[in-house]
């Protein structure tokens, strides 16, 4: 049993702690307070069940392997897992995209990509080797009871805080499904005059998240539209390209070069229909005259150049 409590209170530490965390660099990117997360209360859950899953899994493999390099890949895996579920989970209920990598290198589906989880690595090493032994050291210096009722209160208030939550998230849900707008940006500024009329609760969340992506069917119908369009007008543009070289090729060609590709051609066919011992008088004159003329065309010096380029 103590264990489990334990358990929850890493998840409330780490929840808190990735709270303050995400205050902080929002603070440092808008030079103001934002009160992250989805939760009113200075929580983010995500923190919390990433690094209780981290004690949890890697715990458990600790009697088998409890080196750094295990806790970094485990990390990795659960907590990019975690992330991925997350963020697809949130698209699909509530038509919304509450972070996006897309523009990261080696990101998937735009749900997770390698900066964060090399962070997930090394925070699950710092987590296992350095902040646990803290906490657990801590949690041992208080009773049992006391560590229940403080259990009971943090889960009261944790449950409290979500049931609100989701009301404003049901709310956020209902306005994009309503929305006549076709882009994320026009129906963003809906929900946020949504949210700002409402109370306090709400417009928390309005403030708390104002790079969200909302993904209506109509949004994602667009999308599709614009992507098939687009590769319409790739392959057009491709099309016409090789057109224009074709057509550049043969206007650059020098008649003088057609010409003398002609006459090798009738060289060709002439060796293979002439036949010395069949000809006729008239047949032969007629190849003595050719081939005097054309002896006399190849000295001279252009079509010395001309016979030397179609060599090549």
């Amino acid at each position: 049993m103590e264990y489990v409590i334990n358990l929850i209170l890493i998840f409330f530490s780490y929840s808190l702690l990735g709270w303050c965390i995400e205050v902080t660099l929002k603070y440092i990117q808008f030079h103001r307070f934002i009160n992250r997360g989805f939760l009113t209360g200075p929580i983010c859950p995500v923190y919390g069940s990433g690094a209780a899953l981290i004690t949890l899994i890697v715990g458990s493999l600790s009697r088998l392997e409890s080196g750094y390099g295990t806790t970094f890949v485990m990390s990795f895996i659960i907590c990019g897992t975690l992330e991925y579920l997350t963020s697809f989970f949130l698209e699909k209920r509530f038509h919304a995209r509450w972070w996006d990598y897309s523009q990261k290198p080696m990101n998937l589906h735009g749900r997770v990509w390698i900066g964060n989880l090399v962070l997930f690595g090394l925070g699950g090493v710092a987590i296992i080797h350095i902040i646990n032994p803290v906490l657990y050291r801590a949690f041992a210096s208080i009773s049992i009871t006391t560590k229940e009722i403080v259990t009971g209160i943090f889960l009261a208030v944790f449950v409290a805080d979500y049931i609100l939550s989701h009301f404003v998230l049901k709310m956020v849900k209902v306005g994009v499904e309503n929305s006549e707008a076709d882009d994320t940006e026009a129906i963003r500024k809906e929900i946020y005059l949504l949210l700002s009329d409402k109370s306090v609760f709400h417009k928390r969340f309005a403030d708390a998240y104002p790079d969200v992506i909302y993904r209506t069917e109509r949004i994602n119908a667009r999308i599709a539209e614009v992507k098939a369009e687009t590769e319409r007008l790739r392959r057009i543009a491709e099309q016409r390209v090789e057109e224009r070289r074709e057509l550049v090729t043969n206007r650059l060609e020098p008649t003088t070069l057609i010409k003398s590709e002609i006459i090798d051609r009738q060289d060709t066919l002439i060796r293979m229909l002439y036949d010395e011992q069949t000809a006729s008088e008239e047949m032969k004159t007629l190849k003595e005259d050719i081939d005097r003329d054309k002896k006399r065309l190849e000295e001279r010096p252009l079509s010395k150049f001309i016979t030397s380029r179609i060599g090549e």
